[in-house]
């Protein structure tokens, strides 16, 4: 196996309410990514997935409070908090943000905004950062000359192709994006995607994909992690996941998603995510599941292996293999 690059262990995010409460939004996640291999988080709306990569980038709000291990080749991150992660911020981990118009200022010129990154971390100034802001807009796919654009004068697919671009701008070893392909039209989005995967490739860069799609994940990434109630319930080789799902959630998951070759109707998963400002009991998933038996209710199933790199967090997972 690859040495990891980045080690994430037992994260856990906490969230304070108006009401004196805490809300549990990420709940004890691991995971690791090695050069060049793309790591898919997927899981509906609320599961913890964009919560998890802002803990990484150190971006949470100051009403978080977070603990665990983020280990960036054997630094951990969050041992002094800004302190040790802002000189690594941008330089060795970077993020493309969901929307990337919101990314950007309105105000400020496309190139400008690329060449910052570069100018904080004494990477390039001046005519060299000049240079490197062109070179960035011509990997990326857009004219050089687009450096003097405002970003409401690109299109969708542009923006997003100059949000990649700034997060490449001080050359980091891991890129974080955050649903990257949210609003484009699906041309856009396989550009996208496409270009994503050549970066990794070219690059060597790690890369952690957020996304609400699990066909993106199997076409994109190398290893998926399906998290649900802010935690992983299963995580592995994409592959793995695909043809050996372990978890009911990720086969509901599937089973929700159009497929052109098959005759299969489209499922729809019955009821809703369980709140997480409450303790929850048992399987956060039993409520909804279709295996779910009276020991899933009250006792919570922990992640084990059921494959090679294959884990799984349901009392079932060794009888639940569909081979496909």
């Amino acid at each position: 196996m690859m040495p990891a690059l980045l080690e994430v262990q037992d994260l856990n995010v906490w969230f304070d309410l108006p009401n004196g409460g805490k809300l549990h939004a990420v709940r004890g996640v691991s995971f690791s990514v090695a050069d060049g291999t793309r790591l898919g988080m997927v899981g509906e709306s609320g599961c913890g997935k964009t919560t998890t990569i802002l803990a990484l980038m150190g971006l949470l709000p100051p009403t978080a409070s977070v603990s665990g291990r983020i280990l960036l080749e054997g630094v951990n991150l969050l041992e002094r908090g800004e302190q040790t992660i802002s000189p690594h911020r941008w330089k060795d981990i970077a993020m493309v943000f969901q929307g990337a118009m919101n990314a950007f200022d309105p105000v400020k010129r496309i190139g400008r905004q690329i060449a910052e990154p570069m100018e904080l971390h004494g990477v390039a100034t001046g005519k060299e950062a000049a240079s490197r802001v062109r070179e960035l807009l011509v990997t990326v796919g857009i004219a050089p000359e687009r450096a003097r654009s405002y970003p409401h004068e690109l299109s969708g697919g542009m923006r997003q192709r100059a949000a990649i671009a700034m997060a490449l701008a001080c050359n980091p070893r891991i890129l974080l994006a955050d649903e990257p392909t949210t609003a484009l039209d699906v041309m856009v989005q396989a550009q996208i995607l496409e270009l994503l995967t050549h970066l990794s490739n070219e690059l060597g860069l790690a890369l952690v994909l957020v996304t609400h799609d699990l066909p993106i994940v199997a076409q994109t990434c190398t290893h998926a992690a399906v998290m649900y109630a802010g935690k992983i319930v299963e995580q592995g080789p994409t592959d793995a996941l695909y043809h050996e799902t372990r978890h009911p959630y990720t086969r509901l998951l599937w089973a929700a998603t159009p497929d052109l070759e098959s005759r299969d109707d489209v499922v729809s998963i019955p009821g809703v995510p369980p709140r997480l400002d409450h303790e929850i009991q048992g399987c956060p998933f039993a409520p909804r599941c279709y295996r779910a038996e009276g020991r899933c209710v009250s006792e919570r199933p922990e992640l084990r292996t059921v494959g090679k790199g294959h884990v799984s967090a349901c009392h079932f997972a060794e009888t639940l293999a569909v081979v496909t």
